[in-house]
């Protein structure tokens, strides 16, 4: 296939639903979790879990890099923006993340901070070109997939020596979060998070490749496909892990492979390597402190390190009491669950951080009327 429509097609969708439901064993129940948000985006939009089997259960996960951004970072953000005067430059999404005291850096940034919307990193350092009087600071989060531009914009400043630019670096890893997600008492002890297997990132996966989920398939006994965000490499990746589940099978498939190796990106895992070290341990919301779980910037490129450089600590903020999103995340409660969805917490006005951004799972599910369907 060579066209995303045909990445669409309906009637291929109901000839794979219809091999989905003749590999599905009866009294057998199949519970599998799509880590992306761009996944539970794909399933709510087409309506993919209307077409699976009732003993197939998809889960969400917490693969939403806004959604797993914990308050005491924006809090962080905002400081920099309304306390230091710094112009602060992050990607739209991040801008409507909820902080402390019913702020959020748009919030901020009504109240007279100088916080603005980017495109990509290249955005903030032209931004710090123009401006050689001030202090701008990339506030720059999410996966892997992002992280190659970040380590990119800093090796970019140190050559043209920008000294009024830095990060406020708060990316995480995708396979230290699966990791967590399995040795949850949720799913490991109580097993009320049942996880047959897993559909695998994709964008993430083109960078680091499929090798790090081997790990997943060998130690937990845990299938994974790496899938494609469109609706058909959805519902074929249901397929595989149906498959694998009815023999006994866990391993790495990759069902993406028109954008995905084993390798992944070789120039990029490098030019990451060399800029970011681990963190000792990073607070996710609703995954609470994952250890080597995030990056911080290495030693040689401490003058970009806007958390050296402004001298900021990282103070811990529980979540809204009302709001569901930690257990959301974790694939404990479904959107629906949550007390406040689709009613005090809205797009327009989100509680929570999974209903900021498009991945969020609960603003998938309000934005596509999943959540009327209770059953």
């Amino acid at each position: 296939m060579k066209y995303i429509d045909e990445f669409r097609d309906g009637e291929v969708a109901r000839t794979l639903a219809g091999k989905i439901a003749c590999a599905v064993e009866t009294g057998r129940h199949y519970s599998f979790m799509e880590f992306c948000g761009g996944h539970t985006h794909a399933i709510s939009r087409y309506g993919l879990s209307d077409l699976l089997p009732e003993n197939v259960r998809m889960v969400h996960g917490p693969g939403c890099p806004v959604c797993v951004l914990p308050i005491g970072r924006v809090d962080m953000a905002i400081n920099l923006a309304l306390e230091r005067g710094v112009i602060l430059c992050t990607y739209g999404d991040t801008l409507r993340v909820p902080a402390s005291d019913g702020l959020s850096l748009m919030k901020a940034k009504a109240r007279g901070g100088d916080i603005r919307m980017v495109y990509s990193t290249l955005d903030a350092l032209q931004i710090a070109r123009d401006n050689p009087q001030r202090e701008v600071v990339f506030f720059a989060i999410g996966f892997e997939t992002t992280t190659p531009p970040t380590a990119l914009a800093i090796q970019q400043a140190q050559q043209e020596a920008l000294a009024n630019f830095s990060v406020l670096c708060c990316h995480v890893l995708t396979p230290a979060a699966i990791s967590q997600i399995l040795e949850s008492p949720e799913v490991r002890q109580w097993g009320t998070v049942p996880i047959d297997g897993f559909i695998g990132p994709a964008h993430v996966s083109t960078v680091i490749g499929s090798r790090p989920y081997e790990f997943f398939a060998e130690e937990y006994r845990k299938p994974v496909v790496i899938a494609g965000f469109e609706p058909l490499d959805v519902m074929q990746a249901v397929l595989m892990l149906v498959r694998q589940v009815n023999e006994g099978r866990a391993e790495v498939e990759n069902e993406f492979s028109r954008a995905v190796t084993r390798e992944g990106n070789l120039k990029a895992q490098d030019r990451v390597a060399e800029v970011f070290e681990l963190r000792r341990e990073f607070e996710w919301r609703g995954l609470s402190v994952v250890p080597y779980s995030a990056l911080k910037i290495r030693e040689n490129y401490t003058t970009f390190d806007a958390e050296q450089r402004f001298n900021l600590d990282y103070k811990s903020v529980p979540d809204n009491k009302a709001c569901e999103c930690g257990a959301i995340l974790r694939g404990v409660k479904r959107p629906q669950d949550c007390k406040i969805f689709g009613t005090v917490c809205t797009p327009e006005n989100p509680i929570g951080s999974c209903m900021v951004s498009s991945e969020g799972a609960c603003a998938a599910h309000y934005s596509y009327g999943r959540y009327k369907d209770m059953h």
